[in-house]
Order: C-alpha cells, then structure tokens, then sequence
C-alpha cells in the first residue's frame, strides 16, 4: 500500500476509502477535486491555529476547502473531521459540496457517526445544525458536535455519484 494516494471518483475507489484510514478531501470552486490519502494523522494544536490559521486563511486565494478527517483505528465505525482549512473566498456553495463528500465518505466507509470540534467562533451552531450537527459531549472550553446515521444515510447528490458531471478536475 502507498503511503499517499490520490482518488477522484468516489463510487470506483469505494475499496480504497474503507481501507485507508486518514485524508484530505479538497474541494475548489464548488467542485470535488480529489481526495488524498496520508500514512497519518492529521495533528491540531490550539497554539498551531491561533499563530498560523488566520495567516494561512488570508494568505490562501481563490474558493476553495480541504477538509481533514481521521477515521480512528480504535472505532472505524466513526469518522473525525479533523480541521478545515479555508481559502479568504470560500464560498458557502463550496462549503457544502466539501461536507457532500464527508457524508458519501461516511456512507460509503459505513460509519455510524461524524465528530468534530468547533474551535472557530463563526460557525454557529445554528449553521451546525443545518447541516445535520447536533451538540454533542459538552464542554466547558469546546463545542463537540456529532452527525449521527446508524445505516440512514442522506442521498448522495447526483454530481458526486456520476464521474462526467462536476466530479473531478
């Protein structure tokens, strides 16, 4: 096995996603680009984003997302949004094609459930709520979130299904 690896079509590579445990999904222009794979996990300090998230977010052009999950070793049935890394003109329409693919990626890997911390003050939890997070584990000093399925998965939207509709660059 490569210790990274590179898909564009999630509905051929189903085989390698259930496999590999760590990835990167991008997204720009509100279009799936590809999801990489890592040997590791990715690793988020609150000292790493306080100094270089808000340089890094303002410094990045362009529309575009990548999205950091982790499946755990110890409970593959669960997949980890790890971090979010945003360009200063991500649209919202980008946004949502980038959490499109987090839950096919949950579907296709049968996950029972998504985590995430939300360290980031604007994203509401209204907005959380809107896309199917719900509170979870509170916190006096974090805001866990949760999006369950247990087998009912939402439906994948038709352009992440097909491989000659917006699917890959």
């Amino acid at each position: 096995m490569p210790l990274f690896e590179t898909i564009t079509d999630l509905a051929e590579d189903a085989e390698t996603l259930r496999r590999r445990h760590y990835g990167v999904i991008e997204v720009a222009d509100g279009r799936f680009h590809r999801v990489l794979f890592r040997p590791f996990p990715k690793i988020v300090s609150l000292p790493g984003i306080l100094l270089f998230g808000g340089t890094r977010h303002r410094r990045l052009p362009g529309d575009r997302i990548r999205l950091y999950f982790n499946r755990p070793r110890r409970f593959p049935n669960f997949l980890v949004l790890k971090y979010a890394e945003s360009a200063r003109e991500t649209s919202l329409g980008t946004i949502n094609r980038a959490l499109a693919v987090l839950d096919e990626i949950a579907r296709l890997t049968e996950s029972d459930a998504l985590l995430c911390d939300v360290s980031n003050g604007r994203i509401t939890s209204r907005q959380l709520s809107r896309w199917g997070w719900t509170p979870h584990c509170r916190s006096r000093f974090h805001r866990h979130y949760i999006k369950r399925f247990y087998g009912n998965y939402p439906t994948a939207p038709r352009w992440l299904l097909s491989s000659t509709t917006p699917g890959g660059c």
